[in-house]
């Protein structure tokens, strides 16, 4: 029986939006029939591209692993089994639109046009961010963010940025309470976990999207584990549910269908860029690996939960599903092929990457010279200069 207790207000939540079953067969739930239509002109050559993306960035992902495992990494981030909502949500999201993540939306940085190697760097300690958001081939992808909910601050700064060009450009300065929203023509998307939800940034970014109808796409994605908590720990109603109550349109989706990750992200960031408001999709989906690869989470999930949704695994689903469509295996040994390469190629250049200048590490933590930053810089200099003189000593 059910836990939740009964509230002044009793609500059934209705079926998690899909389309494909976790054989990959096409068999919509009762609630995605709302958004059948946003995959009109979706064709064969796209879903295609969503499975390469998807095989890809695993090959990368379990590359990253085995780097960091060697020593070559400080720490990795594994994104494993959550491939298919990333895939299907950055593919709806327009050149236009800002992605702010948590650390963890490798495939979203794929398809934004981040190269591997510059999340990498990242994690081998190289640079403070990893790759430049202000260059266009980077897809306005913000950079990673390891403080929890600090990403859903910056989005909804920078939502309400486009909401106030916007209010610029029709010569509008008004931000009256309950005032309705106005199209911006571009949105803002932040991701983050379960986990995140209970961070007070996140729920006040919501209050703050809501209180202005900033064009804010909030995800989700329930990956059931906050490192070791249950999200059954976290909340006793589905998480989609706060959204609500801060008065944003909210669903939940089957997080490992890339097809229902696409169909409500479009709809989503469409209304957002049109003026009417934000959106909250919470993606139900499953960590397959580790937290990190400093987390052993055999100590605290059972083998058989892990299981049943390895059963469940998005690239297994789209590949499923691109089969019943007529696609042969050349197709999947070629992208096989091409996803071995790419890992082996970011294996090869983070390895002969040259190591950063030390005085990097000062440089971009002001805009302007600062003598505490300066006084840093000088003990480091004069540190490393001891052991020089010590060696000349023994030499």
């Amino acid at each position: 029986m059910s836990q939740t207790p009964q509230l002044a207000v009793d609500m059934v939540d209705p079926e998690p939006i899909r389309f494909l079953d976790a054989e990959g067969r096409y068999s919509p739930s009762s609630s995605a029939a709302d958004y059948a239509a946003e995959l009109d002109g979706v064709g064969i050559e796209e879903y295609k591209q969503w499975y390469r993306d998807m095989v890809e960035t695993r090959a990368f992902d379990t590359e990253a692993t085995h780097l960091q495992r060697q020593g070559q990494l400080a720490l990795w981030v594994p994104s494993i089994g959550q491939e298919g909502c990333q895939v299907g949500l950055a593919h709806a999201a327009e050149p236009q639109d800002h992605i702010f993540p948590a650390y963890r939306e490798h495939t979203v940085a794929k398809v934004r046009g981040v190269d591997f190697t510059d999340m990498l760097r990242l994690f081998r300690g190289f640079t403070h961010g990893g790759w430049d958001v202000t260059d266009p081939k980077n897809g306005n992808f913000h950079l990673y963010t390891l403080v929890l909910a600090a990403q859903t601050q910056h989005a909804g700064g920078y939502a309400l940025g486009q909401l106030l060009d916007a209010k610029a450009r029709a010569a509008s300065g008004t931000l009256d309470a309950g005032e309705a929203g106005i199209a911006t023509g571009e949105a803002t998307m932040a991701f983050y976990g379960d986990g995140t939800s209970s961070q007070g940034d996140a729920n006040e970014s919501m209050i703050f999207a809501a209180s202005y109808q900033t064009p804010a796409v909030f995800v989700v994605q329930n990956n059931g584990w906050a490192i070791s908590v249950p999200v059954e720990r976290q909340s006793r109603t589905p998480l989609y549910r706060r959204a609500l109550g801060f008065g944003i349109r909210a669903v939940q989706i089957d997080g490992n269908d890339p097809l229902a990750a696409y169909a409500v992200g479009r709809r989503f960031l469409r209304l957002a860029r049109e003026g009417q408001g934000p959106g909250y999709i919470e993606a139900l989906t499953y960590r397959i690996g580790a937290h990190t690869t400093s987390d052993d989470p055999t100590r605290y999930r059972e083998n058989a939960e892990l299981e049943a949704w390895r059963e469940r695994d998005p690239v297994e689903r789209m590949a499923a599903y691109l089969r019943e469509q007529g696609v042969d295996d050349a197709f999947f040994t070629e992208v096989a092929e091409s996803a071995d390469r790419e890992a082996k190629r970011v294996r090869d250049e983070i390895l002969q990457l040259p190591p950063p200048d030390a005085d990097s590490m000062f440089a971009h933590v002001y805009s302007e010279a600062h003598p505490r930053i300066e006084e840093q810089r000088v003990w480091l200099e004069r540190y490393e200069s001891s052991f020089e003189a010590e060696q000349e000593m023994q030499g």
